[in-house]
């Protein structure tokens, strides 16, 4: 029976990995598929979903934190466990640990494809154990040239799988056939998750779950139907002991190595809702001027918790970098301080300036996100465009008679149009005001004056339920709303 009529239709999206996947297994080939991305995303359940029917022929999953002996005794008790065979002797080294492997693989060969999945890899690789070399002499010198093998590989430790596994200058360079980054949830694919489990809420609330939790499905499965939005919240993040009240440590502890280098990054970026350069960030954590800065700020953005982008029409190509991960932004601006001194917090946010605030900053990060979607609401999916923010202040500007202005979303596009966006987190129609109107024109002006852009500028507005057409609209050339956002 062909492997896609086995898999289990219980998973929301992941498509395109599915199919991957699928197709790897029907490979004569041996195969080695490594599946990365931040904890909690669903890697491992993909794995395991997609393999239910099949089963594995050997699976074991790293310990975080554990010492060497430890890591190499949970491994020969997977192989204890999937051989049948207690009489298995505790290995002393890796290598002597996977030459156990190969010798039961050799045993178990049956003529269909074997699947072998060895999940948190990144915590085995503990100092001074050589699990590399070790992993590296398994696949090279015998696995890679058994054609019923497909070995799969997850870990949440993203810079380890960049740093030391793609990077790897060694035997293991370019051996992996398939990198599969795992992202978060799409709005369309969280709602997916929301509704199998059995909530009925409208996309003005999953937007605000969305700019919570990130679509982190892990997350997702703490909320509770039957509970208000603000009571899931309190119950997950405010409650003393609540379902998530420790989720920041551990999740930064387990992606990286010195997460604290993490920590102070990441609270720096918080504090600035345009970024912050390196430059910028080594003034604000004290964090030394050095290749190790430097490879922190990287491996956030390839983990996606960081965005880097230029300032357009900058002549210098400083970068800058914005806190891009949801979770943690929320984290910063609510958890932090209030963790346990108010088990309604959230509920007793209504209203308040700051969650309004936060709503339209992350607001901004979540069409970001969705930048697919946008395009093809804005009718130009199949134009090649370039996002970017920009601003200016007041005293940049030649003409006095204009304010600075800041932009949080341009598209620059292909066919020399520009359009600059707005986005407005509202409870019912937006009404553009004369205040707001003016303010509009004036970033225009300051942008057409600062830039010299001779593109076309289309003043685009993105809203919640729309925007309420009055003699001040007209400013506006495109609009979108929040269900387009959810297109898949």
């Amino acid at each position: 029976m062909p492997i896609e009529q086995k898999i289990m239709a219980t998973i929301i999206g992941r498509k395109k990995e599915q199919k991957e996947l699928r197709r790897l297994y029907e490979s004569d080939e041996a195969e080695m598929i490594v599946v990365y991305g931040r904890r909690r995303v669903g890697k491992t359940y993909l794995v395991n979903q997609t393999f239910a029917n099949v089963g594995f022929t050997f699976k074991v999953t790293g310990i975080h934190k554990a010492r060497m002996a430890e890591q190499l005794e949970n491994f020969v008790s997977a192989l204890r466990e999937y051989s049948g065979d207690n009489t298995w002797p505790s290995p002393k080294t890796w290598m002597e640990a996977f030459g156990q492997l190969k010798e039961y693989l050799i045993k178990s060969k049956s003529g269909h494809r074997r699947v072998l999945f060895i999940d948190e890899l990144p915590w085995m690789d503990t100092q001074g154990s050589k699990f590399l070399q070790a992993f590296e002499w398994f696949w090279n010198s015998w696995a890679n040239a058994q054609d019923d093998l497909m070995l799969v590989i997850c870990g949440s430790a993203t810079n380890w799988i960049i740093n030391k596994f793609f990077k790897q200058k060694g035997g293991l360079y370019n051996r992996a056939n398939s990198k599969m980054y795992l992202s978060p949830f799409t709005l369309a694919e969280t709602e997916q998750y929301l509704q199998k489990q059995g909530f009925k809420m409208e996309r003005y609330d999953i937007a605000q779950v969305y700019m919570i939790m990130g679509g982190i499905p892990y997350y997702l499965k703490q909320l509770e139907p039957g509970r208000t939005l603000a009571d899931n919240i309190d119950n997950c993040f405010f409650k003393k002991n609540g379902k998530l009240w420790d989720e920041f440590d551990n999740l930064y502890e387990t992606l990286f190595t010195h997460s604290e280098v993490y920590v102070k990054i990441t609270s720096a970026l918080a504090s600035k809702r345009i970024g912050l350069t390196r430059e910028e960030v080594i003034t604000l954590t004290k964090l030394p001027d050095n290749g190790m800065t430097s490879q922190a700020l990287k491996n956030l953005v390839k983990c996606g918790f960081v965005r880097a982008y230029h300032y357009y029409g900058r002549k210098n190509k400083t970068m800058t970098y914005q806190l891009a991960d949801f979770y943690t932004l929320f984290y910063y601006k609510f958890i932090e301080d209030n963790y346990g001194r108010d088990e309604h917090f959230w509920t007793h946010m209504l209203d308040n300036p700051k969650k309004n605030s936060w709503l339209g900053y992350s607001f901004e990060q979540l069409i970001k996100d969705h930048i697919d979607q946008l395009k093809r609401a804005l009718g130009i999916g199949s134009v090649l465009t370039q996002q970017s923010s920009w601003f200016i202040e007041q005293r940049d500007l030649n003409d006095s008679a204009l304010d600075g202005a800041q932009i949080d979303l341009l598209i620059d596009r292909r066919d020399k149009a520009i359009n600059i966006c707005e986005a407005k987190f509202y409870s019912g129609e937006f009404a553009i005001d004369k205040a707001y109107s003016l303010k509009i024109r004036n970033k225009i002006a300051a942008f057409k004056s600062a830039t010299k852009t001779r593109k076309a500028i289309v003043p685009t507005i993105v809203t919640t339920f729309g925007l309420k057409h009055n003699m001040y609209s007209g400013n506006i050339q495109q609009e979108v709303e929040l269900d387009d956002l959810f297109s898949t």
